[in-house]
């Protein structure tokens, strides 16, 4: 921790804010073992713990007047660790059965969006803010996340004369990511009780490594060479997608580093296995399943419990009124035009509620989310191929060309 740079901030260092990312994580399981609705509604422990760990930070940012600052380099390394342990696990074959689900939600999912951006203008307008504050209060913040308002907020600042918009985003976005984490666990248990779905019979025996979740003997299994392994082709993987980020972005395509380092990690999955048949490869196993699911979890942990929920008094009134309006059209949508057209079944219902974690929030919500039900529930592996292809990659396309189009009426 280092006070002396500035007397006005509280920093937390990159090894601490990890330190403080395991502990957050252990004291959301100890909640969920506490509190039985926690369970019931399948809330992810990160989310518990986060969000107990961010009002304590607001507390002492409020009692000392000094503002708390994370260094959240470990986390980002996470974020890119997880996404690369999805394209590890992919196959061609998994990829073939989602084709007619992934076209399908790829289309509701545009659709949403242009519905979230007339949500984000209707409630600038009605508080006196230009339009293209709309954008902030839509799908820069929600669908986009942290990083795109970041990157949104000086262009519409000062080519749209909308003061604030950074600050704004940032704001919608730290309020989206706590309505994602608590709404999508809710909606697949109210899908799945109110419906009696179960997983279908070749869904209930696949193995829990494909949903980035390990069973008692599976754990069993783990060795530290198998670890060491999934180490390393995460490794590989990501320096391939680092050298493809970098020839996209000299191209002049931005994309988040963690998309090709998925699609990398695809590349492999589906390639070494067929070339080298003898060659060991960590898809599908426990050890890659762990770093998965300590990657997820550790990540959505720092990212909640780093939330600064003291930048939000600022725009109280359009914040308050925005997002409770954007919470009820997601959950009208999810439950009335999402469920249906995923097919109406366990596996619908497990995205559904997927699709609540990204459309408020961000992937690994997403991730988190469809985990917390599958745990409670039973497998749903189609869910945890399509919508991470859908919410990592093709939705961060569709919403620079969305925001683009919007800014330019």
């Amino acid at each position: 921790m280092d006070l002396e740079t500035d007397p006005s901030l509280i920093q937390i260092d990159v090894f601490l804010a990890l330190t403080l990312g395991i502990v957050v994580y252990f004291t959301g399981a100890r909640l969920s073992e506490r509190f039985a609705i926690l369970g019931r509604y399948a809330i992810p422990e990160p989310v518990s713990g986060g969000l107990l760990a961010s009002l304590c930070v607001l507390g002492v940012v409020l009692l000392t007047g000094r503002t708390v600052v994370f260094d959240l380099a470990a986390r980002d390394v996470l974020l890119i660790y997880f996404f690369t342990t999805i394209g590890l696990n992919a196959r061609v074959a998994d990829l073939r059965a989602g084709g007619p689900l992934l076209a399908i939600l790829l289309v509701i999912t545009i659709g949403y969006m242009i519905v979230q951006l007339l949500v984000g203008t209707l409630g600038a307008t009605l508080f006196g803010l230009p339009p293209q504050a709309g954008v902030m209060l839509g799908t820069a913040a929600l669908v986009g996340g942290h990083g795109t308002a970041i990157a949104w907020g000086p262009v519409i600042a000062s080519e749209h004369a909308v003061a604030g918009a950074a600050e704004l985003g940032i704001a919608t976005a730290t309020v989206g990511l706590i309505m994602a984490s608590l709404l999508g666990g809710p909606i697949g248990r109210y899908l799945i009780e109110g419906r009696d779905l179960r997983p279908a019979p070749d869904e209930a025996a696949a193995p829990a490594a494909s949903e980035e979740r390990i069973t008692k003997a599976q754990r069993e299994e783990i060795s530290h060479v198998g670890l060491m392994r999934s180490i390393l082709w995460i490794h590989i993987a990501v320096i391939l997608g680092a050298a493809a980020h970098e020839a996209l972005k000299a191209a002049g395509l931005m994309l988040p580093l963690f998309v090709p380092c998925l699609l990398a990690g695809i590349l492999l999955a589906n390639t070494l296995p067929a070339l080298f048949p003898r060659m060991p490869f960590p898809a599908q196993t426990p050890a890659l399943a762990l770093v998965s699911e300590f990657s997820l979890s550790v990540f959505l942990s720092m990212s909640l419990m780093s939330m600064e929920l003291w930048t939000l008094a600022g725009s109280a009134g359009v914040l308050a009124f925005t997002m409770i309006l954007q919470v009820v059209v997601a959950a009208a949508f999810i439950l009335f035009v999402v469920f249906r057209f995923m097919g109406r079944d366990y596996t619908a219902a497990v995205l559904s509620a997927g699709f609540a974690g990204f459309a408020l929030g961000a992937t690994p919500t997403a991730i988190a989310n469809m985990t917390a039900v599958t745990q409670r529930y039973g497998p749903a592996p189609l869910a945890f191929i399509v919508l991470p292809l859908i919410s990592a990659f093709f939705v961060d396309l569709a919403n620079a060309l969305l925001i683009q189009t919007f800014l330019s009426l």
